[in-house]
Protein backbone atom coordinates (compact mmCIF):
# COMPACT_ATOMS: atom_id res chain seq x y z
CA UNK A 1 0.00 0.00 0.00
CA UNK A 2 1.14 3.53 -0.73
CA UNK A 3 0.65 5.94 2.16
CA UNK A 4 0.28 9.66 1.49
CA UNK A 5 0.67 12.54 3.94
CA UNK A 6 -0.21 16.13 3.08
CA UNK A 7 1.23 19.17 4.82
CA UNK A 8 1.48 22.90 4.33
CA UNK A 9 -2.10 24.02 4.73
CA UNK A 10 -3.12 27.01 6.80
CA UNK A 11 -4.74 30.41 6.87
CA UNK A 12 -3.72 32.93 4.20
CA UNK A 13 -5.07 36.28 3.05
CA UNK A 14 -6.61 36.70 -0.40
CA UNK A 15 -3.85 37.18 -2.95
CA UNK A 16 -1.41 35.23 -0.84
CA UNK A 17 0.47 32.00 -1.50
CA UNK A 18 0.87 28.55 0.02
CA UNK A 19 2.80 25.45 -0.93
CA UNK A 20 1.32 22.07 -0.11
CA UNK A 21 3.44 18.93 0.06
CA UNK A 22 2.45 15.29 -0.35
CA UNK A 23 4.89 12.72 1.00
CA UNK A 24 4.50 9.15 -0.25
CA UNK A 25 5.88 6.01 1.39
CA UNK A 26 5.27 2.30 1.52
CA UNK A 27 5.68 1.68 -2.19
CA UNK A 28 7.79 3.03 -5.01
CA UNK A 29 6.65 6.63 -5.43
CA UNK A 30 7.69 6.77 -9.09
CA UNK A 31 5.17 4.07 -10.00
CA UNK A 32 2.32 6.53 -9.48
CA UNK A 33 0.78 9.59 -11.00
CA UNK A 34 -0.21 12.11 -8.32
CA UNK A 35 -3.33 14.23 -8.26
CA UNK A 36 -4.51 17.04 -6.04
CA UNK A 37 -8.20 17.38 -5.22
CA UNK A 38 -10.17 19.62 -2.88
CA UNK A 39 -13.48 19.61 -1.11
CA UNK A 40 -15.41 22.42 0.56
CA UNK A 41 -18.30 21.91 3.00
CA UNK A 42 -21.48 21.05 1.14
CA UNK A 43 -19.70 20.63 -2.17
CA UNK A 44 -18.50 17.65 -4.15
CA UNK A 45 -14.84 16.80 -4.37
CA UNK A 46 -13.17 18.85 -7.09
CA UNK A 47 -10.19 18.01 -9.27
CA UNK A 48 -7.34 20.54 -9.02
CA UNK A 49 -4.25 19.24 -10.81
CA UNK A 50 -2.33 16.10 -11.67
CA UNK A 51 1.23 15.13 -12.63
CA UNK A 52 2.68 12.06 -14.30
CA UNK A 53 5.15 9.74 -12.57
CA UNK A 54 8.10 11.51 -14.21
CA UNK A 55 6.80 15.04 -13.66
CA UNK A 56 6.85 15.65 -17.37
CA UNK A 57 3.10 15.84 -17.90
CA UNK A 58 0.88 18.16 -15.92
CA UNK A 59 -2.80 19.08 -16.14
CA UNK A 60 -4.85 21.68 -14.33
CA UNK A 61 -8.47 22.49 -13.70
CA UNK A 62 -9.56 25.67 -15.43
CA UNK A 63 -10.32 27.25 -12.05
CA UNK A 64 -6.64 27.12 -10.98
CA UNK A 65 -4.70 27.22 -14.26
CA UNK A 66 -2.18 30.04 -14.22
CA UNK A 67 -2.30 30.35 -10.43
CA UNK A 68 -1.36 26.86 -9.19
CA UNK A 69 1.66 24.75 -10.13
CA UNK A 70 1.97 21.04 -9.52
CA UNK A 71 5.40 19.40 -9.34
CA UNK A 72 7.18 16.45 -7.80
CA UNK A 73 10.62 15.54 -6.50
CA UNK A 74 10.94 11.78 -6.81
CA UNK A 75 14.23 11.78 -4.92
CA UNK A 76 12.19 12.93 -1.91
CA UNK A 77 9.05 10.93 -2.73
CA UNK A 78 7.15 14.19 -2.51
CA UNK A 79 4.70 16.05 -4.72
CA UNK A 80 3.90 19.72 -4.35
CA UNK A 81 1.11 22.14 -5.11
CA UNK A 82 2.26 25.74 -5.29
CA UNK A 83 -0.76 28.03 -4.92
CA UNK A 84 -0.53 31.72 -5.78
CA UNK A 85 -3.07 34.53 -6.03
CA UNK A 86 -5.33 32.66 -3.67
CA UNK A 87 -9.02 33.51 -3.56
CA UNK A 88 -11.69 32.88 -0.95
CA UNK A 89 -13.20 30.25 -3.23
CA UNK A 90 -9.97 28.23 -2.94
CA UNK A 91 -10.85 27.53 0.68
CA UNK A 92 -11.15 23.75 1.07
CA UNK A 93 -9.57 20.61 2.40
CA UNK A 94 -6.89 19.62 -0.10
CA UNK A 95 -6.12 15.97 -0.72
CA UNK A 96 -3.37 14.30 -2.69
CA UNK A 97 -4.02 10.98 -4.33
CA UNK A 98 -2.06 8.40 -6.32
CA UNK A 99 -2.87 6.07 -9.17
CA UNK A 100 -0.84 3.50 -11.06
CA UNK A 101 -1.02 4.82 -14.59
CA UNK A 102 -1.60 8.03 -16.48
CA UNK A 103 -2.47 11.30 -14.73
CA UNK A 104 -6.22 11.83 -15.04
CA UNK A 105 -8.81 14.12 -13.49
CA UNK A 106 -11.31 11.47 -12.33
CA UNK A 107 -10.78 11.01 -8.63
CA UNK A 108 -12.66 7.70 -8.59
CA UNK A 109 -9.74 6.14 -10.48
CA UNK A 110 -7.18 6.99 -7.81
CA UNK A 111 -6.16 4.18 -5.52
CA UNK A 112 -4.57 5.90 -2.55
CA UNK A 113 -5.50 9.06 -0.68
CA UNK A 114 -4.01 11.21 2.04
CA UNK A 115 -5.90 12.53 5.04
CA UNK A 116 -6.12 16.09 3.70
CA UNK A 117 -4.89 19.49 4.78
CA UNK A 118 -7.08 22.54 5.37
CA UNK A 119 -6.51 25.69 3.33
CA UNK A 120 -8.44 28.77 4.40
CA UNK A 121 -8.28 31.99 2.40
CA UNK A 122 -9.68 34.86 4.40
CA UNK A 123 -8.85 38.38 5.46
Amino acid sequence: QLFLEESGGGLVQPGGSLRLACLGYGRLFTDYAIGWFRQSPGKEREYVATVSWSGGTKYYADSVAGRFTISRDNSKSTAYLEMNSLKSEDTAVYYCAARFGDPISDGSDYDYWGQGTQVTVSS
